[in-house]
């Protein structure tokens, strides 16, 4: 049984501040990048309780270079690096039993998210699928759901787990913490969180009977809202993409895969505009 598992970091249990999942923060990054590490082994030990054998994966915070080789499992492969292609769905291929989603958080503009964002903070204040508002959990779950890949489990702070699992009821979610602020959480110690994981990675396999891909079928349109204006005076640089207004551009593509590689793109591209040159 193949399992693959996109780790992000900002819904790791006791996670609250940006330093603490920066990978240039020499204090508190290294704890935290630990207890997302054993996140990380508890699912995968959860889930070869249940009889997975074959496990990839793709480290999806940041730099993408954050998990620490000897903690996990010698007998792993693991993702790691960036930028890739597909980012945080770098390598779901048609083959996959089923995806875990482990240390994701909430998407950005919620009110209730501890460091709420979809893929940046700095360029992205909301992205919609067909009207759908979508996570990074969402846009990862329709690029599986599009190669016949479901999303499994789902591990995280309290809003991202109940809007996932709201959009995936089949889905196992195991909430490691909620949202008292933005920079404010009530959390699980890391070994509570971890014990929960791997629990709920066990009771995951055993629902993959039960799992449907999730897709946006057919043609896809994708409204893109930035954060400011000049950066989607770059993203309306990219062809495809129409301005709808100051910092809103419609893109529409054939397919979910197309509309996913031109949102990633776009973040890509997007992000130069932070910086004044």
């Amino acid at each position: 049984m193949r399992i693959y598992i996109s780790c992000d970091m900002e819904g790791t249990a006791g996670v609250c501040v940006w330093r603490q999942c920066d990978p240039e923060n020499r204090e508190e990054y290294p704890i935290y990048r630990r207890y997302m590490t054993q996140e990380v082994r508890a699912a995968i030990e959860g889930a070869r309780e249940a009889g997975a054998t074959d496990i990839l994966i793709n480290d999806s915070h940041s730099s993408m270079r954050n998990l620490l080789f000897d903690e996990l499992p010698a007998d792993v492969r693991l993702v790691s690096g960036a930028p890739k292609p597909y980012s945080m769905a770098e390598k779901i291929e048609p083959g996959v039993d089923a995806v875990f989603l482990t240390g994701y958080h909430a998407k950005g503009g919620d009110r209730d998210g501890v460091l709420a964002h979809t893929f940046s903070d700095d360029v992205v204040y909301r992205v919609t699928m067909n009207g759908t508002e979508c996570s990074e959990a969402l846009l990862v779950a329709a690029l599986a759901g599009s190669r016949g890949v479901p999303i499994v489990l789902i591990t995280g702070d309290s809003t991202i787990v109940r809007e996932t699992t709201r959009a995936l009821p089949w889905a196992v979610g195991v909430a490691v913490k909620d949202a008292i602020g933005f920079y404010a959480t009530s959390t699980l110690t890391p070994q509570a969180a971890q014990a929960a994981i791997r629990t709920g990675a066990r009771e995951a396999i055993r629902r993959i009977a039960a799992a449907k891909p999730f897709t946006f079928p057919g043609n896809v349109e994708m409204l893109f809202e930035a954060t400011r204006v000049e950066v989607a005076d770059f993203i309306e640089l990219m062809p495809g993409f129409e301005r709808v207004n100051g910092r809103t551009l419609r893109f529409s593509a054939d397919g979910y895969e197309s509309a996913y590689r031109a949102y990633v793109a776009a973040v890509r591209l997007g992000a130069g505009a932070i910086t004044p040159p």
